[in-house]
Order: C-alpha cells, then sequence, then structure tokens
C-alpha cells in the first residue's frame, strides 16, 4: 500500500475509533450514573487489551505491516483515549474526590497495563 493510501486508511480508521468510543462511552454512562467515569475505564482498558493482542500477533509474525498502521495506529488511537482519563482524574482531584480520582487515575493505569500484557501474550499464540 503507498503511504498516502495507509495514512488515508489510517485516518478513516482512527475517525472510526473515535466514533465507537464516542458511543460505547455514551451507552456506559447512560447505564452507570456516577463520579467515576467508567465508560473511559472500559474503553482504555479493552483498547490496552486489543492493542496488546495486535502487538503480541505482530511479535509472533502474524499481523500485516499496513494492518498493524490501521488497527493499532489508527482505528485503537481513534478509540483509547488516556488524555481524557487523565483530565477527569484531575477533575475529580479538583472536586476532592480523592477515591474516585485514585480508582481513575491509579485504576485505570494498572488495568490497562495488565490488559495490555495479557493482550500481548495471548497475541504471541497466534
Amino acid at each position: 500500500m503507498s503511504p498516502a493510501l495507509l495514512g488515508l486508511v489510517v485516518a478513516l480508521s482512527g475517525g472510526a475509533g473515535a466514533v465507537c468510543r464516542f458511543v460505547l462511552d455514551g451507552t456506559i454512562r447512560s447505564k452507570l450514573v456516577t463520579i467515576v467515569p467508567y465508560g473511559t475505564i472500559v474503553i482504555n482498558v479493552s483498547g490496552s487489551l486489543l492493542l496488546g493482542l495486535l502487538t503480541g500477533a505482530a511479535l509472533a509474525g502474524a499481523a500485516i505491516t499496513d494492518v498493524r498502521a490501521a488497527i493499532g495506529t489508527g482505528l485503537l488511537g481513534g478509540y483509547t483515549t488516556f488524555s481524557a482519563a487523565m483530565v477527569e482524574t484531575v477533575r475529580l482531584l479538583q472536586q476532592r474526590r480523592w477515591v474516585a480520582a485514585g480508582v481513575n487515575g491509579i485504576g485505570t493505569m494498572l488495568l490497562a497495563l495488565g490488559a495490555a500484557v495479557l493482550g500481548v501474550f495471548l497475541g504471541s499464540l497466534f
């Protein structure tokens, strides 16, 4: 695939990932009314698992370079939202909601890291 075409595919898949994030976050927010932004947590953890799977498969030689770019950089880059998680953590800290901020900030990082490790392991089995 040419670099220009790959760039277009990454851009379009990034937009699709952002739409998926928007829909899933809205669905979770409508079902769970809480101060902890569980939608963002679910998105970042599931995205870390999926990116880990893709990375593990790539390390095992089972993922094509262009597919890795489109899915990893594009779709999952648009889907995950680490910056939003950190802004939500700061917002919770400003509101003096210490436990919720800890759950969101530290919990998201630990869960996402664990999911990525699990994903790399499972992906390497391909």
